[in-house]
Formats: C-alpha cells, sequence, structure tokens
C-alpha cells in the first residue's frame, strides 16, 4: 500500500501522526513527513488515519500517488 498527502491541504491537525506514528511524523506545528510505501503492519493504522483527516488530505491504496511527480 502506498500512501499520499496533500500537503497543501493538510492543516496540521496531527491525527494521522497520533493514530500511525511509524509512518507519519509531525514536525513543529505544521510540517508533515510521512513514508510513501506503508509497511505491511501499518495498513490498518495508515486506514485509520485516513479516516480521521479532518481535512481528507491523505490518500492510501495501492495506486495512491500513480501518476503524480
Amino acid at each position: 500500500m502506498r500512501v499520499v498527502v496533500d500537503l497543501n491541504r493538510c492543516q496540521g491537525y496531527a491525527q494521522c501522526a497520533f493514530l500511525a506514528p511509524r509512518v507519519f511524523e509531525l514536525h513543529g506545528e505544521e510540517a508533515l513527513l510521512y513514508t510513501p510505501a506503508v509497511p505491511n503492519d501499518q495498513r490498518e493504522r495508515v486506514l485509520q488515519a485516513v479516516a480521521a483527516c479532518p481535512v481528507q488530505a491523505i490518500t492510501a491504496g495501492e495506486q495512491a500517488g500513480a501518476g503524480e511527480l
């Protein structure tokens, strides 16, 4: 599974970092870092983070980010 965060949409609420800290990490108050290739043991946590994002900035799936530069 891959994950993509629209950093223009992300508002730094950090729900993703609380739910999947091995994939999402908040630096400072608003800078989000994330691992695009989700480890298999983190899939469920990432799906919970996608659902919890208040601004729907996270996309996850096998084709997430396909075709983006």
